[in-house]
């Protein structure tokens, strides 16, 4: 029986800051984060969305009806949570109207959260065929105003149907994981902002990887020429090529020049998004499925999970006959092309625009969000979610 992925969608903010113009702002050259870093846009989040309407927003633009029906676990990978007891999932599994006999459960570990829950999507299908797997990686970057780590920010959510006979990417059982106890990148419960070795973490991302990949190597006899891609988790859309040049060497130049073709196509919706934590890895895969015109079923695509802590995985998949019907990608387009730049004044103080950490009641202004799914505001203790389409219905 195959498994894999179905659906796949992502959404995020409705407004973006240059990343031009935020490194003259902080005296930096433009080619430190445009050509450095490899970044061109960063999405920037307004205090109406969070992880949670993020991810539900995604969702709404591939769900239907038989998914409501068949869907009965909810699986929200994250590591910008917001509630150190109830799950994101389970507010997600609110919003989005789906049936109450379902397991809703959120995953952390850092970047790695969404991957382990397709791994656990895969068992559970694996036992219960019938069933649907909702997926989601949803997560707010967030280090800070002129700190180092502010070009690598963003915000976004990724979400993915894990099903039987899936029509997007069939994936494959011979993954290779590695875990080990480093401290390169944390965020204690007291902190808002994440603390980071940035040298050490990039230094640990390539090393996963060149150990994932040799164990890969050797269980399955597989090597760089029987890929068409490999797809990145990508903080910042350099960060996958470091990895990638350390093994090109080793393969023949037609292999090398795809292998680094398509990695480049991969990143586009990155570049323009900026860092989503767990979903960064399934953006760049959503890129090059929508962005290589000429991707064709039969491809083996690999697919390299990072999350500092650390935990890594390199897993595989096929694609799918008539994939391409599955995608959103002129959803994608509007997307993007419907998004507000901001100035850098106006990205400084919608930054600094967060709800109460007291608990107190506030009513923010969801007019001014055109998603779907918002933050209408802070009663009690609660965060209190709006999807306008319900109300739409209601009325």
């Amino acid at each position: 029986m195959e498994i894999g992925i179905d659906k796949i969608g992502f959404f995020a903010p409705h407004m973006y800051v240059d990343m031009t113009n935020l490194a003259v702002a902080r005296g930096v050259e433009p080619e430190k984060f445009t050509i450095g870093i490899g970044q061109s846009q960063m999405a920037v989040a307004p205090i109406t969305q969070d992880p949670v309407t993020l991810a539900a927003n995604a969702a709404l633009e591939i769900l239907d009806e038989e998914d409501r029906a068949q869907i009965d676990m909810v699986l929200f990978g994250t590591e910008s949570g917001i509630d150190n007891s109830k799950s994101a999932a389970v507010y997600v599994h609110h919003l989005l109207g789906l049936k109450a006999e379902a397991r809703a459960v959120e995953l952390k570990q850092a970047c790695y959260g969404a991957t382990a829950g397709i791994q656990l999507a895969k068992g559970h299908i694996a036992l219960h065929p019938e069933s649907k797997v909702l997926v989601l990686g949803s997560d707010i970057a967030r280090y800070g105003l002129k700190t180092s780590g502010e070009s690598t920010q963003g915000a976004g959510a990724v979400v993915m149907v894990i099903s039987a006979a899936p029509r997007i990417l069939a994936l494959d059982n011979d993954n290779a994981f590695l875990s080990n106890d480093i401290m390169d990148f944390w965020r204690p419960i007291y902190s808002e902002q994440a603390f980071v070795d940035g040298k050490f973490s990039n230094e640990q991302y390539v090393h996963f990887f060149n150990e994932v990949w040799k164990q890969y190597k050797e269980k399955t006899g597989n090597d760089l020429a029987d890929f068409e891609a490999i797809c990145f988790h990508l903080p910042y859309t350099k960060m996958g090529w470091k990895a990638l040049r350390t093994e090109l060497p080793n393969a023949d130049e037609s292999t090398q020049e795809r292998l680094k073709a398509n990695y480049q196509i991969s990143t586009a919706y990155n570049r323009n998004i900026g860092n989503i934590y767990t979903g960064s890895l399934y953006l760049s895969l959503l890129s090059l499925l929508e962005q290589k015109e000429d991707l064709q079923a039969g491809a083996k695509i690999g697919l390299f999970s990072y999350g500092s802590g650390a935990v890594g995985e390199f897993f595989t998949g096929t694609l799918q006959p008539g994939f391409q019907r599955m995608l959103k990608k002129t959803d994608h387009e509007n997307l993007f092309a419907t998004r507000r730049e901001l100035t850098v004044a106006e990205y400084e103080k919608i930054f600094e625009e967060t709800l109460p950490k007291d608990g107190s009641t506030i009513e923010l202004d969801i007019e001014s969000d055109p998603a779907a799914i918002c933050v209408a505001g802070m009663q009690d203790n609660k965060r209190l979610y709006i999807n306008k389409e319900h109300l739409i219905e209601q009325k």
